[in-house]
């Protein structure tokens, strides 16, 4: 065995129990804060008994994933997964959306000081309008569709992809431009394969934050806008009371957010190996 190779056996342990330590300390807080609102629950302390103990939720949301109804009069049981597939089918089509537009247009930006003349001023000035201030306009033109949903989620991706792609644009040495255009690169060549790899770890940092908020927007389209949904199941849920089904719906959302996020952050590392390998040792 090759001293590199006894060197990468010999650091396999220590990189497991660098992950283990890392999800038992990001464990600690959540099960600390489950426990404390278990025990504070527990005689209907909260919220005058308003607030369900986290094993009336986790029960509540056991059977509304995987609960069966012979008469079909109840909708919090068996339809978790409807829900959940409704709610990331549309965030996949609005962020992907997003991403298509938002990507060459920050590019464009960022390279090109008359485009950022034309255009930059106009994305700034919408961009401090909320989600919400779409609704009216995405069910007048929508109406109660998933379209709707979508709209509001391109929207709301759009702009934290665009600002950071600009940023990226921008931020890339100018050197590698000009070494790039001695070596007869044309421009089309030099934005494929010098500025867009330079500016992707701040694209991939407005990715992670359109997705954020694309779940956010999901949630509020859902509520209003669609008839279907996490959103949707979250208010109608609040309206009859129900709710340790409102906070397995909160619960739902987050975990979605945060394996949507680390899906991106998984793609981001493979993306950028070239920097992970340019840090090592020869």
């Amino acid at each position: 065995m090759s001293k590199a190779e006894s060197k990468t056996v010999s650091l396999v342990p220590a990189q497991l129990w660098g992950r283990l330590r890392k999800t038992v300390l990001a464990l600690v807080l959540p099960v600390t804060l489950v426990w404390l609102w278990q025990l504070a629950g527990t005689d209907g302390a909260i919220a005058g008994g308003a607030l369900p103990t986290p094993d009336r939720v986790w029960a509540a949301w056991m059977k509304w994933a995987f609960g069966t109804s012979t008469f079909g009069l109840n909708p919090y049981i068996g339809t978790w997964t409807q829900s959940l597939w409704f709610s990331a089918g549309r965030v996949v089509y609005g962020f992907a959306i997003a991403i298509a537009v938002g990507v060459p247009i920050g590019m464009i930006i960022g390279w090109s000081k008359l485009a950022s003349a034309m255009i930059d001023p106009t994305i700034q000035w919408l961009r401090p309008v909320p989600i919400t201030a779409w609704l009216p306009i995405s069910i007048a033109i929508f109406g109660i569709r998933d379209f709707g949903a979508v709209f509001l989620i391109t929207i709301g991706a759009f702009y934290p992809i665009v600002i950071n792609t600009t940023q990226g644009t921008r931020d890339v040495d100018k050197n590698w431009i000009r070494a790039a255009l001695m070596m007869g690169a044309g421009q089309r060549d030099v934005l494929t394969r010098v500025v867009l790899p330079a500016a992707l770890p701040s694209i991939f940092t407005g990715l992670r934050i359109g997705l954020g908020i694309a779940w956010t927007a999901v949630i509020v389209s859902e509520m209003v806008a669609v008839k279907s949904g996490l959103g949707y199941v979250l208010w109608d849920a609040y309206y009859v009371g129900r709710m340790d089904i409102v906070i397995a719906d909160m619960v739902s959302i987050g975990l979605m957010g945060f394996l949507s996020d680390l899906l991106i952050v998984s793609i981001e590392i493979w993306a950028l190996r070239w920097r992970r390998l340019q840090s090592f040792d020869a």
